[in-house]
């Protein structure tokens, strides 16, 4: 199964959760995985995912420790450029090992949806070498 973490800052995650409801049919057989405040907004949606700790409290790490465990696929953060906070610099690491473990990374709308369709190409390419 993909495992895609979801993440926004709070001005974003309605356009986070906007995104995920248009393309739920493609994200069919996905588990995402949120941090704390964007799992709560996103699944006030009606949108299952499953919590992490809150960004600030320690979600960042955890996905951090997840994508070395090799548990995550993609990463979609819609970030606020304009918010600057003192988890700052975990959020920086976590951009960081995306790089260096080579985990795809959207922060914004038109990325995301590249990302995701360019699973959804993948998945089917895979289908058909199997035939």
């Amino acid at each position: 199964m993909t495992n895609i973490v979801v993440i926004a800052h709070d001005a974003k995650k309605p356009q986070l959760a906007k995104f995920l409801s248009e393309r739920l049919e493609w994200l069919r057989g996905v588990n995402l995985i949120a941090t704390g405040r964007t799992a709560e907004f996103i699944e006030s949606q009606g949108i299952k995912c499953s919590h992490l700790s809150p960004g600030q409290s320690g979600g960042y790490i955890q996905i951090n420790d997840m994508i070395v465990r090799n548990e995550v696929d993609i990463v979609i953060f819609l970030r606020d450029h304009k918010v600057v906070q003192q988890h700052h610099e975990d959020i920086r690491k976590l951009l960081e090992i995306c790089n260096t473990n080579n985990i795809p990374l959207a922060t914004n709308y038109a990325s995301a949806e590249l990302l995701i369709l360019g699973l959804i190409k993948k998945e089917a390419s895979e289908r058909m070498q199997k035939k």
